[in-house]
């Protein structure tokens, strides 16, 4: 059974409904995307962003998208006044929707980054499965660097 928000209740039962209000605007799905593609873990790197993303929004998103479980938090192990932020396995199953939506737009509308749309136009799969697969080695890194060695 899936898991939402502790006591959250939605206007309706419909999944779209659900999706919309756990990704609630552009700019969680721009922080997830940077997360995704860039490799961003950290607040400075979503500030940095090219949109311009206003501070008070971007940490309202953030806190958002942990509060659903799309993404998660940590101390820095280098500096614990810093926080690293982390796509769940909630959030990277978010993927292949965002590889569609990618190519969507592109489709529809006269978009830039042509790289990556010839590149899921090509391979949409095999993209994907890279996605996945740096998801993953960062994630087993992850681990590894927060269990004690004997």
């Amino acid at each position: 059974m899936a898991s939402g928000k502790q006591g959250s209740k939605r206007r309706s039962g419909c999944p779209l409904n659900a999706s919309v209000e756990m990704l609630g605007d552009r700019w969680s799905l721009l922080i997830i995307r940077d997360m995704m593609l860039r490799g961003f873990h950290s607040y400075k790197e979503f500030l940095e962003s090219y949109e311009g993303i206003a501070t008070n929004i971007l940490a309202d998103r953030l806190r958002r998208l942990e509060a659903y479980g799309i993404i998660s938090t940590e101390r820095d192990s280098s500096d614990g006044r810093k926080v690293v932020y982390k796509l769940t396995a909630k959030g990277i199953d978010l993927a292949p929707v965002m590889a569609e939506m990618v190519l969507w737009a592109a489709a529809h509308e006269d978009t830039g980054n042509e790289a990556l749309v010839k590149e899921l136009q090509k391979d949409k799969q095999g993209f994907i499965a890279a996605v996945l697969q740096r998801w993953a080695a960062s994630a087993l890194a992850a681990e590894k660097a927060t269990v004690p060695s004997d």
